[in-house]
């Protein structure tokens, strides 16, 4: 990911010159955005995207539903780190897992979750 590189000479160039806050706007800004809690909710959703093992699995199951021996596979890591990020995800209702026999196929929730993956790979790619 490219960081700009900021013009100290301009660094004030991002603030109003002056301060003069728009009430209507910010009216209705203040009505459609969420609560505290939703925010705090969403905070704690969001850092379950913060570990590179949780996207590698979360990246595996959007391409296809997977066993844990598969997952331990590709991403050539031991069952128990493996099993520990699925947990996690699981208890965060970004994974799901059907048995089959002795096996546990592992899946996204739903399409939100891969959207929010394909979407934050494709910004940093731009």
């Amino acid at each position: 990911m490219e960081m700009k590189n900021n013009n100290l000479e301009n660094q004030n160039d991002d603030m109003c010159e002056i301060y003069d806050s728009h009430e209507e706007v910010v009216g209705r800004v203040k009505e459609r955005i969420p609560d505290e809690a939703e925010f705090t909710e969403l905070s704690e959703f969001f850092k379950i995207f913060g570990n590179p093992t949780r996207l590698k699995i979360i990246s595996l199951l959007s391409v296809e539903d997977l066993c844990v021996c598969d997952i331990c596979e590709a991403l050539e890591l031991n069952q128990t780190t493996v099993s520990n990020q699925l947990r996690i995800l699981r208890a965060n209702n970004i994974v799901k897992y059907q048995k089959e026999g002795k096996m546990a196929r592992y899946s996204l929730t739903d399409l939100h979750i891969e959207m929010i993956y394909k979407v934050g790979l494709e910004h940093i790619l731009e």
